[in-house]
């Protein structure tokens, strides 16, 4: 184990230390590639993962559509069969999103609303399985200068970006809340925040609601992406860290030991965060989808089972 090349051991411990020396944490936060004289950060790891994503859901999505389009009518019944397995998959989970998941709650706009939908869901889905692959450590590999800088041109997880869940929630909040004006107009919107209460509590409802649909709720759709992929990225990140130093510092026995149990820690680990990674895109899009229900017309004898289903959705996500 010890008798490593000297030029592998010192990328091995470049790699377990992070491109600073600043530990395991270095593998998943955001890098810069290009600054400013006055520091400004121009591109970084997590911008080059976001044109990335970009990119691969514009190609990804354009070549899906032709394997899923309707063919010539001289096909005749195969003209519907989707030509490709994998085009099919993200068919089907297209498909069960909009039918199962998002149309027993916005009913009539589900085809107006899942273009967003949809765009929320994939967008975040693909950048939690991009900051998965080890994008930031294969450039400080393969170049010292940016390992010695800890610069990246690409790498990290954007989505647990702060700055980028914050700004994924804000355009959620945006979309929400002029959901629900155009559903309801502008003094119906303010109405509804009220819940029918007599004065003066319906003003101590509104501000609750108001504060509520403007801050809380993008906050916490923020928040919990943010949280949830810095946590599993940095604990993967720690148990191939424990490879690296026992490859590096420890003997051929215990050496040996370690790597093996945190190998199989980190593959066990990296299925769940596949997991976290569908999961967390899931949530996103449903709260958001919880949050337009929820300022919604409802008829007289349906309202309290309306709003009563919409808001234990939202409990049993919280």
């Amino acid at each position: 184990m010890t008798n490593l090349p000297p030029h592998l051991v010192s990328k091995l411990a470049m790699l377990v230390l992070g491109a600073e020396g600043g530990g395991p944490d270095q593998h998943v936060y955001n890098h810069p590639f290009m600054k400013t004289a006055d520091g400004l950060w121009l591109w970084s790891g997590n911008v080059g993962n976001l044109v990335l994503s970009g990119i691969i859901l514009i190609v990804g999505g354009l070549w899906v559509a032709s394997k899923v389009k309707t063919g010539p009518e001289s096909q005749g019944h195969d003209r519907w069969i989707t030509t490709n397995r994998f085009a099919h998959m993200f068919e089907v989970l297209a498909v069960y999103l909009r039918d199962e998941v998002v149309k027993p709650m916005l009913g009539d706009r589900t085809n107006k609303m899942m273009p967003f939908l949809w765009t929320v869901f994939f967008f975040i889905l693909v950048n939690n399985i991009l900051g998965l692959i080890p994008l930031l450590d294969l450039q400080h590999l393969i170049s010292k200068d940016m390992a010695k800088h800890g610069t990246a041109i690409v790498g990290g997880t954007a989505t647990q970006n702060i700055w980028v869940t914050g700004i994924l929630a804000l355009i959620a909040g945006i979309v929400f809340n002029v959901a629900a004006i155009m559903r309801l107009g502008l003094m119906g919107y303010f109405k509804h925040m009220t819940g029918g209460a007599p004065f003066p509590i319906s003003i101590l409802l509104f501000i609750i609601e108001l504060i509520g649909q403007i801050v809380i709720k993008p906050v916490a759709l923020a928040i919990r992406l943010f949280a949830n992929m810095t946590a599993g990225h940095i604990l993967l990140a720690v148990l191939f860290g424990f490879i690296g130093i026992a490859i590096t510092q420890l003997g051929p026995v215990l050496g040996g030991t370690v790597t093996i149990v945190s190998f199989l820690g980190a593959v066990a680990i990296t299925f769940l965060e596949l997991f976290v990674a569908v999961l967390q895109a899931f949530v996103f899009m449903f709260l958001t989808t919880v949050f337009i229900s929820i300022m919604d017309h409802h008829d007289e004898h349906g309202h309290e089972h309306g709003h009563d289903h919409a808001h234990g959705h939202e409990h049993a996500h919280a």
